[in-house]
């Protein structure tokens, strides 16, 4: 349905998107804290740990003795550390958080049953734009790496190279073929033409290679090889302390969440819900974004209860199932979308 938008508000549009882009930013970091603090109470639950079991109700005060400890400790520096580099890194972490969420969607309204999608701009290759600037985070890692003039912190990033290249290839393949399917590059349109017939039921092997590439593109267990404290110490932020270490793992976070967002908007249906709610004056309004949120929500879930599930892969079986069985898996999916696509009359 065509969004008609009366022209007295038109000239306001610029300053609304500003601040709902204001207000984003600081939702996703409550968010960011709010996964903190799942991450460390599933963990401690699964493991008996004493801290986030213990501390406060349901382990709410671990995240406040988590923030002192983080902003009391000594911020220290190596002897020889490129201070440019050294310093500055984190602005390039979370700057890349930032870039993804001007064209992330985050939900919807309906009103009078026109949809009305939740972001702060809206581009026709926004999906493609999301998956290049994620990659800039990568600089991130390498500044504090080499910055740090510390070994197992530059092998740390060169295993973080070599990873992110092998699984960015069968990452963009399957976004492809979800493309292809739907015939836009748009994610608002990939995520409103999937209605209620999910992508996740068209392109089940797709959405297995996107979450395995992710998982890998995250860094998170079993793909953690950068930071194996076993091997590396703590890999490439073996000398960040304090709030720079928290500020490099919140930006982590930061990503985990945007990706849960692009699980479900790519695969789980995004915001989509039966016509009789989307045509309710009230429900239209609430439900949309809240059904979004409940399925980010349980991908997240499902990201951290790996990491506690799962061991951790050597980085040459990372490499060989990246080239030998991902790839091979990504373009066998990307046949089968455009077959489908064709047949379907896309």
């Amino acid at each position: 349905m065509t969004v008609v938008i009366p022209e007295y508000i038109t000239p306001l549009i610029p300053w609304v998107r500003g601040i709902f882009g204001l207000v984003l930013i600081g939702v996703i970091f409550m968010g960011a804290m709010g996964a903190v603090w799942l991450e460390r109470k599933l963990s401690a639950d699964i493991q008996t740990r004493m801290g986030p079991c213990r501390v406060g109700k349901y382990g709410l005060l671990q995240l406040v003795a988590d923030a002192i400890k983080l902003f009391t400790k000594e911020d220290l520096k190596p002897l020889n550390a490129d201070s440019l580099l050294f310093n500055n890194a984190n602005i390039f972490m979370l700057g890349s958080v930032f870039l993804m969420l001007v064209a992330l969607p985050v939900g919807a309204v309906f009103i009078n049953g026109v949809e009305y999608p939740l972001a702060v701009t809206q581009m026709d290759i926004s999906v493609l734009y999301i998956e290049a600037v994620s990659a800039l985070s990568i600089f991130g890692i390498f500044m504090v790496a080499y910055g740090s003039n510390n070994k197992y912190s530059l092998l740390g990033a060169f295993r973080n190279f070599a990873r992110m290249v092998g699984y960015e290839v069968p990452l963009g393949i399957t976004v492809i073929s979800v493309a292809a399917m739907t015939g836009s590059l748009n994610i608002v349109d990939i995520s409103t033409a999937q209605g209620l017939h999910w992508n996740i039921f068209l392109q089940p092997l797709g959405c297995f290679v996107f979450f395995v590439s992710l998982m890998a593109d995250m860094g998170r267990l079993p793909f953690d090889q950068n930071e194996s404290e076993e091997e590396l110490i703590a890999g490439w932020i073996t000398e960040y302390c304090g709030m720079r270490f928290g500020l490099g793992f919140f930006a982590e976070y930061i990503h985990m969440i945007l990706g849960s967002f692009l699980v479900a908007l790519l695969f789980l249906g995004g915001w989509n819900v039966p016509g009789f709610i989307a045509n309710n004056s009230f429900f239209g309004i609430i439900v949309p974004t809240g059904f979004l949120i409940v399925k980010v929500v349980f991908v997240l879930m499902v990201i951290i209860g790996l990491r506690w599930a799962v061991p951790r892969f050597r980085i040459d079986q990372v490499v060989d199932l990246s080239w030998k069985k991902l790839l091979p898996l990504a373009l066998l999916n990307l046949v089968w979308a455009v077959g489908l696509g064709l047949y379907l009359g896309v």
